[in-house]
């Protein structure tokens, strides 16, 4: 590791410990490796500009964003609630049930876990904290929770950013988010079903089974979109960018001509938000960009390729190793930082070590994905007491036994790889 290249890292690190924004971190850590080392400061701006254009990849990003805050704004997401509670509603610790199948159901729309938790989790909490069952802090823990579900099913924002990456595809790193995610929602499940037999939560009256075919014709549009979303990708009819653009386009037309719930004002204030939401995922990839080809210049990954060679070891212990290394970083990192700087640096020794990049990107992104609601930084529970006001210290008591649970996934998704493989291979994958 050249001096300069210490003196990046330590300013990346410095200027985030002081509370700047990532992206703009990212880009003065760059431009001052360059001056160091006493290349064009030009450069930065070209491989920016470069990365960008060729991207065509990340045209997904902004049209996934746009159709979560869609269906946010509109009336979709109170229908796809009424279909949960029909659901698992009756169960012990029914309204969390609601809220974690929710949040399978909505994150095969957004792709984004912020996305969930600001718009239905917000929602859903409330409805949790009316029944009078559950405190405020075990109702936004939920929330959290089962919010970081929405990136691993598809579609998947940080997927996308990790195919960037990786080179490898998007359709089967979407694939191969299924069943992982499943089974997130399944430990979350049984946490909250353990917890409310615990404490003798009440059980909500069942919906009438009368009132069950009108409520699922009602949701049965906003269902669809998965289907329509996976089967255009899989069926190859569309990229999964193209198929990014044809579910902001159908949930515009379900809000805007089916439900008649958005007018042009608030689709005018959605645009703008999504506009100003994709700006900053757009700062923060394109500044990454830059300092991915530091790294290369630096030869950082093959210097890790070699040593990790030389240590001679085990692919599960490479994997739990990461894990450890990704799970501290998700204390005072975002998933984005992480997944589009520190994991180019360990892709390369994967690939030597003989593990399915496929694989290691899902356990890397759910990894990620916990470090969201992991104190300190935590940004779920950050959303989570912004859009409630739930005070933080109750959220993060609650959360600990979720996080536990979602640990407990992580580990069974590292050391058996079939889980998150087995639906891509069915549909051709050869890795």
């Amino acid at each position: 590791m050249s001096f300069a290249f210490a003196v990046c890292l330590a300013a990346v690190f410095g200027l985030a410990a002081i509370g700047t924004p990532i992206g703009y971190s990212l880009l003065a850590a760059a431009t001052l490796y360059l001056a160091i080392d006493g290349a064009d400061l030009a450069l930065a701006a070209e491989q920016l500009i470069q990365s960008i254009y060729d991207g065509y990849t990340l045209l997904a990003v902004p049209l996934f964003i746009i159709a979560a805050n869609i269906m946010n704004a509109g009336t979709v997401s109170q229908r796809l609630l009424t279909f949960c509670v029909a659901v698992v509603g009756r169960f012990r610790g029914g309204m969390g049930h609601v809220n974690i199948l929710s949040s399978l159901i909505f994150s095969g729309m957004s792709g984004s876990a912020v996305a969930d938790a600001a718009g239905i989790g917000k929602i859903i909490t409330e409805m949790m904290i009316k029944t009078g069952h559950y405190s405020r802090g075990y109702a936004a823990a939920v929330t959290a929770a089962s919010a970081t579900i929405g990136p691993i099913i598809p579609p998947s924002i940080p997927m996308v950013m990790y195919a960037l990456i990786s080179n490898q595809s998007i359709g089967y790193l979407f694939l191969a988010g299924i069943l992982p995610g499943l089974l997130m929602g399944l430990v979350l499940m049984t946490m909250n079903w353990t917890i409310s037999w615990r404490r003798k939560t009440p059980v909500e009256p069942p919906t009438p089974l009368r009132d069950a075919p009108g409520i699922t014709i009602r949701a049965f549009p906003a269902l669809m979109m998965p289907v329509i979303l996976l089967s255009g990708i899989y069926g190859g009819a569309t990229t999964p960018t193209e198929a990014a653009a044809i579910a902001a386009l159908y949930a515009l037309l379900l809000a805007v001509g089916l439900y008649r719930s958005i007018g042009l004002r608030e689709f005018y204030r959605v645009v703008v938000e999504s506009a100003r939401q994709s700006a900053t995922v757009g700062i923060v990839i394109g500044c990454a960009l830059i300092f991915n080809y530091i790294v290369a210049t630096e030869r950082i990954p093959e210097a890790l390729s070699h040593q990790m060679d030389a240590l001679e070891i085990s692919p599960v212990m490479f994997l739990m190793a990461m894990n450890l290394l990704i799970l501290g970083l998700g204390c005072l990192l975002d998933a984005t930082t992480i997944i589009l700087v520190v994991l180019p640096l360990f892709v390369p020794t994967a690939q030597v070590l003989g593990i399915d990049l496929v694989h290691f990107g899902v356990v890397m992104v759910v990894n990620s994905m916990l470090g969201l609601i992991t104190p300190p930084y935590g940004m779920l529970l950050f959303v989570i007491n912004a859009v409630t006001g739930i005070p933080l210290r109750d959220i993060i008591v609650n959360v600990l036994p979720f996080l536990g649970a979602l640990l407990t996934a992580l580990l069974l998704l590292t050391i058996f790889p079939d889980i998150s493989l087995i639906v891509p291979r069915y549909f051709g994958y050869m890795g």
